[in-house]
Order: C-alpha cells, then structure tokens, then sequence
C-alpha cells in the first residue's frame, strides 16, 4: 500500500474536503436496498412519520462520510483499516440536494506495540451540509502503514464457498416500547456477501484497494476481498427490517404497529473481523433499554445491542445504538 502512512499525521492537523452532493434519487436507492423506512423512501410518505419529510439514512450518511475521508484524508489511497467507531451521532437530517464536507481533526497517534508495521490515527470527524449545520460527529480510529517498516505477510484467507440463505418464517409481535421486554435476543437472520456486492458499495462510499479488487486485496495485509465495514453495517439495518416486515405482517392482524423513528447515533461499534466474499454473517439484536422521551411526546428512546457472526461462529461485528420508538398506543 502506496500513498499515505502513520507519519503523514500529527495530532493537531486539520484536514477538510468536499463538497460532495447528495441527490434524491442516492438517497432514495439506498433506502430500498438498506433502509427502507418511508422517511427514506417517499416524500408524501414521509410527512406521516416523526421526521416529516424525506431525508437520507443515516447510514448512508456514514458511508458519504467514509468517501470524503478517503478522498481527502487518506488522500485517495488506501488504509490498513478501522478497528472501530466510538461514538457516532446524527444531528440534523441530510436532505436531497445537500452539499455535504468534512472537518477532520487528528487527536490522536500511536505506533501499534506488538506489530512494528502500523499504527493508529484516532480522529473526530464533523460532517456539514450547505447551509454549515452538523448533520453528524463521529470520533473514530485508522489503521496505517509505517513509512519505511518492513510489511507483514499477508494473513492467509481460506474463502468460503456461500450457501444458499433461506430466509425463515418466523414472526413476533411488536410491542410498544413501553410494553417491549428487555434482554431478549432477536435473530435478524443471514446474508452472503458476494464478490459484486462488496465492489459495489466500494465504488459508492468505500474505495480502498482491499473492497475494489480481489488482487490488490490479496497483496494486502487483509489477505483476500472484504467488504467494507459500512456496508456490513448497513446489511445489518438491511435484515433488521426484512425481520421486521415478518413482525409487522403479524401485528397488524390484531392491533397497531408501533413506528419507528430516525436515530440519534450509536457508540462502540467494532468491526472484530474481515467480512470476506462469501461469507454468510448471522445479525441479532437485543434490546437493552428504553425511557420516555422528554422532547418528543408519545415517544421513547431504545438502547440496543447489536451484533453478527459468520458461518465459524466468529464475531465480526457488534455496536450499541438507540433510536426512536413509539412509547405506547
């Protein structure tokens, strides 16, 4: 890997890039492949919802977010990875036709102790529409290479040939999170990431050399194609709501459905270990809390822990978000 090192940054610098502008037709696209709430979908839709127009996933923010940082502060080259995010949150809405740019501050930089090749850059980053409002923060880590230092080999990658996901039946009833039960664990169900799918949300929001090409990416430290840690992300709200409309399509023969609102962020989201092509990744989420929401009448707030493993088991992923929940009828 070419372009950028650990020794390119100082704590203190100020890196900013963009604009870069969101359209509705983007905003829209991704809702149906990962969001599809109607805030995100349609604007006459939207107006009946807790966010009153249509505004763009948050997710999909973050992957805005991610390509501005690799165009701008990787300088369009390619990083070691992310071991995580510790804290994100969205403030204001992004709107069709908002011109998004970055702010990014270094905090932070540390040679890795037991591998001699890299080092971690801890940043805070601040994402602005147009109109200079925050639309969202987010204090995270990066993994570069040591200008000079001697590379490890790449780790040895064993693809797994994917398996057909059947999607289950299963449905539970949706509670309002007034009457919603902590602790309990729902299975959202898996999902293969293939070779096409990982390259494509690349291209869209993530374009390092490790999720574009499958031979660069075995050259890198990673050691074969993986995807990027926004989109498994994003897969995760994907099969949240595939469960969901299972749930839905029960409750509704019996009473109202509880809404779901936007999401105020999340913290200590990890990215544990390569989704490589071809893996099937298992998601869960368990609630665990919830209060009434002071500001927003009718509403609460749900804490929830979330988490995916592959098909050996190993946990590749875990975060803990909130977002908004209708409190009760």
């Amino acid at each position: 890997m070419t372009g950028i090192a650990f020794e390119d940054f100082s704590p203190g610098d100020v890196i900013e890039g963009g604009p870069i502008t969101v359209t509705r037709d983007e905003i829209v696209a991704f809702a149906r492949e990962f969001d599809p709430q109607p805030f995100h979908l349609d604007e006459e839709a939207a107006k009946a919802t807790l966010a009153g127009q249509l505004i763009g996933s948050g997710w999909q923010t973050a992957g805005f977010g991610m390509r501005l940082l690799q165009a701008h502060v990787f300088r369009g080259a390619t990083s070691m990875g992310s071991p995580g995010i510790a804290q994100l949150r969205w403030l204001r809405p992004v709107l069709p036709n908002d011109a998004l740019r970055i702010v990014t501050k270094v905090e932070e930089c540390r040679a890795s102790g037991s591998k001699p090749d890299r080092g971690f850059v801890r940043f805070a980053m601040t994402v602005l529409n147009g109109r200079d409002d925050i639309v969202m923060t987010q204090a995270f880590a990066v993994i570069f290479a040591r200008r000079g230092a001697a590379p490890l080999p790449p780790r040895a990658v064993e693809l797994s040939d994917p398996a057909p996901v059947i999607e289950g039946e299963d449905a539970e009833t949706l509670l309002f999170l007034k009457q919603a039960k902590l602790g309990t664990l729902r299975d959202l169900g898996g999902h293969v990431f293939t070779p096409e799918s990982i390259i494509d949300f690349a291209r869209a929001y993530d374009p390092q050399a490790f999720h574009l090409d499958e031979a660069a990416a075995r050259e890198t430290h990673f050691g074969a194609l993986c995807a990027s840690g926004w989109h498994t992300a994003a897969v995760w709200m994907k099969r949240l709501h595939i469960t969901r409309q299972h749930d839905i399509a029960l409750t509704e023969r019996d009473g109202p459905v509880p809404q779901l609102g936007p999401s105020p962020g999340f913290r200590d989201l990890r990215w544990l270990a390569p989704v490589y092509a071809g893996d099937t990744i298992r998601y869960g989420c368990t609630l665990l809390d919830k209060r009434e929401s002071s500001s927003r009448p009718g509403w609460g707030v749900a804490t929830h822990h979330n988490t995916a493993q592959n098909q050996r088991g190993e946990r590749v992923f875990e975060f803990t978000g909130s977002v908004f929940w209708q409190w009760q009828a």
